[in-house]
């Protein structure tokens, strides 16, 4: 791509980027060096600087995926097959994955999430919040280690160097009438003590991780979990990320209004103090005043649009949560798809079908790109607990690069970048990823590429003959 650089300097250990555009916390600028110091930190930024060090075209902020279900990776393209029942749903997805869950061992689940955290890293993200419900053996009896699982999580994140916000998760009954956990649930379960080892055993397995590791947690839904579990649940993460699954299906909402007199956000608001803390995981089913409240809320609204779209949740009503100033991250949720652009154009496309207009989220001041990733990077660092965000001295350099010779760029400065990247072309542009520092996507490939592959290969063969 820079010829003027030989392949061994690519991969030598370097700790200044020179980038010819660059998205900074304060804007656009040209000709922009970094810095990053031993801390995985952005040490310093300068603008108009003479190249030096690692050149790149178009660098910026790295978001984190605010939430994924790792082991799901393995079913993509397995559920697409219309089943008996009359209409299919998310209710009849959801007995498939029942179904493939219940032969996953701690190997498998290893090998399935580092291939999974490798293709986040190559499409672009730095970081990943990792919603964390699979913990026990198939009938639910405990690991000898309680948090077996989430350690195999941790060894994941550790082999490919994404950044992890690892949020171990309660999930405690079958519906809101208190009913227990039956079939493929029984691997979810726990009683909130059991929980609070098992999130103290999780935050154990990060002892090993860099230093930008984080253990959050949460709570599946308001419908697995009872009014006191939840509340206990949130204590144990007072001082981290917490995420919950809201509003994301009608039954959901149906249910969860018949039982406590109030629809899932209206009833989540009035009786907790929502802050900045917490994360809002899909939130596609919401009436106008409860967007505007939540948008008020300082919580992250955590959209995952391919999964959405894949499952039948509904749209999210973007353009007016963002006119009342809420915040958004992207996540990955079901991985049928790693596609960080993708993700970010359906959301706004969601939009215009809907409101059959166009540039729907754009404001006067901003494209439509740039107020996409911008909110999405800023966000997703809120959720996920994350010193990043933005390119800015301080941060965690979670970073990005696009090839700035490629033809849909050509000529382009500025907002118009992120439109073509995200509207005309993808993830193909990216050719360079960092996370806190870490070099880990070199020339659009994964420097772990070739094993994590083969052992995924090796590991998830035996799988796929079960289906």
């Amino acid at each position: 791509m820079f010829p003027d650089l030989k392949p061994q300097e690519r991969t030598a250990p370097l700790t200044r980027i020179w980038a010819e555009q660059a998205l900074t916390a304060s804007g656009w600028a040209d000709a922009v060096a970094i810095d990053i110091g031993e801390d995985g930190k952005i040490a310093s930024l300068a603008e108009g600087a003479a190249p030096d060090g690692l050149r790149v075209g178009v660098l910026l902020p790295a978001p984190a995926n605010i939430h994924s279900h790792a082991f799901q990776r393995a079913m993509a393209g397995m559920t697409e097959a219309r089943g008996p029942d009359p209409k299919d749903s998310f209710w009849t997805w959801r007995k498939l994955m029942y179904g493939f869950l219940a032969h996953l061992g701690p190997d498998d689940v290893e090998a399935i999430a580092a291939l999974v955290l490798m293709e986040m890293l190559e499409a672009g993200y730095a970081c990943v919040a990792e919603f964390h419900y699979l913990h026990h053996q198939p009938g639910g009896a405990p690991y000898d280690n309680v948090a077996e699982l989430s350690t195999r999580i941790a060894a994941a994140a550790n082999e490919t160097g994404i950044g992890l916000t690892l949020l171990p998760v309660l999930y405690e009954q079958g519906g809101c009438d208190g009913r227990p956990l039956e079939g493929g649930q029984l691997r979810f379960g726990n009683t909130p003590d059991r929980f609070a080892k098992l999130r103290e055993a999780a935050s154990a397995a990060l002892a090993g991780l860099p230093r930008d590791a984080v253990i959050g947690a949460a709570a599946h839904s308001l419908r697995a979990v009872s009014p006191e579990s939840l509340t206990r649940c949130a204590e144990l993460a007072k001082d981290s990320p917490f995420h919950i699954h809201i509003a994301e299906q009608t039954a959901e909402v149906d249910e969860v209004a018949a039982a406590r007199g109030k629809r899932p956000v209206e009833w989540l608001l009035e009786n907790h103090d929502v802050n900045e803390r917490w994360c809002m995981i899909h939130a596609t089913q919401m009436k106008p005043h409860e967007t505007e409240a939540l948008a008020k809320s300082g919580a992250v609204a955590g959209l995952c649009p391919i999964t959405e779209a894949n499952l039948g949740d509904g749209i999210f009503d973007g353009a007016r949560y963002l006119e009342h100033g809420g915040r958004f991250g992207i996540g990955s949720d079901s991985n049928i798809r790693i596609a960080l652009a993708e993700e970010l154009r359906l959301l706004e496309y969601s939009q215009r079908l809907r409101d059959v207009a166009r540039a729907v989220l754009a404001t006067r001041t901003a494209s439509t790109g740039r107020v996409l990733f911008e909110g999405a990077a800023r966000g997703s660092a809120q959720a996920a607990g994350r010193n990043s965000g933005a390119l800015e001295t301080g941060r965690l350099a979670d970073l990005v690069a696009l090839d700035s010779t490629a033809i849909d760029l050509a000529g382009k400065k500025g907002d118009s970048l992120l439109d073509s990247y995200i509207f005309a072309v993808g993830d193909r542009l990216v050719t360079d990823v960092w996370s806190a520092g870490r070099h880990m996507v070199q020339g659009g490939r994964h420097i772990k590429r070739d094993a994590i592959l083969a052992h995924y290969h090796k590991q998830v063969a035996k799988l796929k003959s079960k289906f």
